[in-house]
């Protein structure tokens, strides 16, 4: 019997039809069972039901505690900052690797988990005139969301054996940057085995492009990971290739509900054709094999997408002649060769245990 778990699946606009029949397939090669509870996301069905298909992707992401996002159309709303601020999804995991087969000017190897605080920061307000020549906005950080991120850092670090840099400008921003540096420093005497340290956001991202392999799990706030996320993607040679987590937590800052997503968008150009790279939405289902537990399954997901991408089996936009479901079907038969529950551990741990 393979063990079994439901998963909600938001179904997405442009190739999002076709993702979600790749990662089928690529369940079925799987030593687990995954059962989809499926909620139509696409553009048609939320303008149709409005705020009703929110409430019934919510209710189903909090019953299944997992949920698999498919790319999405943003046009009258956003719909990825709606369920985030309906699930209170306070942090944000998002891996950033060098991937093979993707060109890229940066020739140094990259392997960075970026944990981001999702709320707060100067996001959070839109800012105000000040007579006509002047504007303000209220830069905002929480003990909360600060706390929940740093535990999550610190956790991943003790599972992987890696070590944490929180970055801020802490010198400058001193009340806000201040606070964030002073929480996490509390959160870090817990977790005394764990390399800890501290560098100034500006300086750091100088130094990830000198020396990447001096920085492993990097946390910081919300418009600092915006803006770091976005610089590693582009070392790594595409904002739009990775997965990300999305992660909320309950009052004891154990993860409550995770949705997991591709990075890129729904790619209408290519739409229905077989030509979409399910690569990044592989990763996502990766994560989400980890946020359950399936450590061993998820890592044989991510190294049979990478290894093939490395051996020259991709799809077309990363040079290939794979179509979608050419690339899926290897992929599931490169897991399909040996069972990864029977391989040990992998050295790599679900992202919110």
């Amino acid at each position: 019997m393979r063990p079994t778990y439901a998963v909600t699946e938001l179904l997405g606009d442009g190739i999002g039809p076709e993702l979600s029949q790749a990662v089928h397939r690529l369940s079925q090669a799987l030593p687990v069972q995954l059962d989809f509870v499926p909620v139509d996301f696409r553009l048609e069905s939320r303008r149709a039901r409005g705020r009703a298909i929110y409430d019934e992707a919510v209710e189903s992401i909090t019953a299944t505690r997992v949920a698999l996002k498919h790319p999405t159309t943003t046009a009258e709303e956003s719909p990825n900052a709606i369920l985030r601020r309906r699930l209170d999804l306070s942090v944000i995991h998002r891996p950033v690797y060098t991937i093979p087969g993707v060109p890229t000017n940066f020739r140094r190897e990259l392997d960075l988990d970026i944990v981001r605080i999702a709320t707060g920061g100067t996001y959070d307000d839109p800012g105000r005139m000040i007579g006509e020549d002047g504007a303000v906005s209220l830069r905002i950080v929480e003990r909360k969301p600060v706390n929940q991120a740093a535990r999550y850092a610190f956790n991943l670090a003790r599972k992987t054996g890696k070590k944490v840099t929180s970055s801020s400008k802490y010198t400058i921003q001193r009340a806000t940057d201040g606070l964030f540096e002073q929480i996490t420093k509390e959160v870090a005497a817990q977790f005394p085995e764990v390399p800890h340290s501290v560098e100034l956001f500006d300086a750091m991202l100088g130094k990830v492009i000198m020396a990447p392999e001096k920085f492993q799990i990097v946390l910081v706030l919300n418009e600092y990971g915006d803006f770091l996320s976005d610089m590693a993607c582009g070392l790594a040679g595409s904002l739009g290739i990775g997965a990300s987590a999305n992660l909320g937590f309950d009052a004891a800052a154990v993860v409550r509900v995770a949705l997991f997503d591709a990075a890129h968008g729904t790619a209408p150009d290519i739409a229905g054709k077989g030509l979409a790279n399910p690569t990044a939405i592989f990763l996502a289902l990766s994560l989400l094999l980890y946020q359950l537990g399936e450590i061993a399954t998820g890592q044989a997901v991510k190294n049979a997408t990478l290894g093939l991408l490395r051996q020259g089996v991709r799809t077309r936009d990363l040079g290939g002649q794979e179509s979608t479901d050419s690339f899926t079907e290897a992929v599931a038969a490169e897991i399909a060769r040996h069972d990864p529950r029977q391989d040990g551990p992998p050295g790599e741990p679900a992202p919110g245990t």
